[in-house]
This record gives C-alpha cells, structure tokens and sequence, in this order.
C-alpha cells in the first residue's frame, strides 16, 4: 500500500504534498531535516493521508494534485470536498 500525504509547515506557511509507503518513516524524515525540498519548513504537520493500492496510482494522485498548483485545491482535498481517487480514475 502507497500513501499519498499532505504536510503543512505553519513556519513557511506552504503546503507540500508526496507519496510513501512508509508514511511514519517519511513525516519523520521531513521533520528531521533530511528532505531538501521541506528542510527549511520544519516541523511538519500532517492534514491529510489517503491510501491507495499500487504506487502508480499514488502516483498518478500526488502528480494531479501538483499539476494543479493550487492552495485552494490542497484545501478542498484536505476537506474532503475534492476525494483525490476520483479525480484521478
């Protein structure tokens, strides 16, 4: 099972989005320092994880949610407004 996660970092006030399928092991990476694409966030938050079967479809979510560019849509997924699996069948 791959897990696609949403972080949060109130620090920089961004989210970042990605997949594992480790989840706990990833966050604590993030929040060590050991990603150079979310060291300067630290700490992390995380808002929202959804599972899904294969890593190719957790891809195929995590590249749709970063195609759109959007902190709105992050949002409506982290609300559960927009459901990430549907989206992306």
């Amino acid at each position: 099972m791959y897990t696609v996660y949403i972080l949060y970092s109130q620090r920089i006030d961004q989210y970042y989005t990605g997949h594992a399928q480790d989840l706990k092991d990833r966050c604590r990476r993030h929040n060590e320092g050991r990603s150079l694409a979310t060291k300067r966030g630290v700490p992390w938050e995380l808002k929202k994880a959804i599972d899904f079967g294969t890593r190719s479809e957790a891809m195929k979510a995590e590249n749709w949610l970063k195609r759109m560019k959007s902190r709105k849509v992050i949002e409506k997924v982290i609300s559960g407004e927009i459901n990430l699996r549907e989206v992306t069948d």
